[in-house]
């Protein structure tokens, strides 16, 4: 074969064809970017919401001890205060959270005869037993144990497995609070 023929000329474009993709880096940003987004912003989202679940968990906590402060006065003795009473006060210290509250908490006062008493756990087996739970205001002296469930859809699936004890994925955020009421 002599050097103009068609057939060299012909692998000699396909090899500068073949260069010519293997060195252009016109897309690669745009194709290092799309492997690199989904994780990316799946990380960003479940840090977003490990926030918002750390922003309930200190409300919740500051609603619990704020209305348990109630019973321990005598105040909720003294207005005939009932789990639905107490449960619509705390709601109401929720602030920014108050408006789905009547449904996602749940609570539970109870008069408990020492401080090292181990109540009934509602959560066990992965579903929550409201069978379980009480209610009462006791009287001047008594040891009180007040215990709130907060449920908190979660929308990131690996950040549900992390934190849910609940069969459906939803984290069950509790605040409790224990005291001997104020004497009369």
């Amino acid at each position: 074969m002599t050097r103009g023929s068609p057939h060299r000329s012909g692998r000699r474009r396909r090899r500068g064809f073949l260069r010519s993709l293997l060195r252009a880096s016109d897309g690669s940003a745009a194709v290092e970017f799309g492997m690199v987004a989904l994780p990316f912003i799946l990380m960003v989202f479940a840090i977003l919401e490990l926030g918002i679940v750390f922003v309930t968990d200190s409300v919740l906590e500051n609603a619990t001890i704020e209305t348990g402060r109630l019973v321990r006065t005598g105040q909720a003795s003294a207005q005939s205060m009932t789990a639905a009473t107490f449960k619509t006060s705390l709601c109401g210290r929720m602030s920014i959270f108050s408006a789905d509250c009547a449904s996602r908490a749940t609570v539970d006062v109870r008069v408990i005869p020492q401080f090292a008493t181990t109540p009934p756990d509602p959560m066990s087996g992965g579903t929550f037993n409201n069978g379980v739970l009480t209610y009462s205001n006791g009287v001047p002296g008594d040891l009180i144990l007040v215990r709130v469930w907060y449920r908190q859809p979660l929308l990131t699936t690996f950040l549900g497995q992390g934190l849910s004890r609940m069969n459906d994925g939803a984290a069950m955020l509790t605040a409790t609070t224990a005291f001997r009421n104020e004497p009369a």
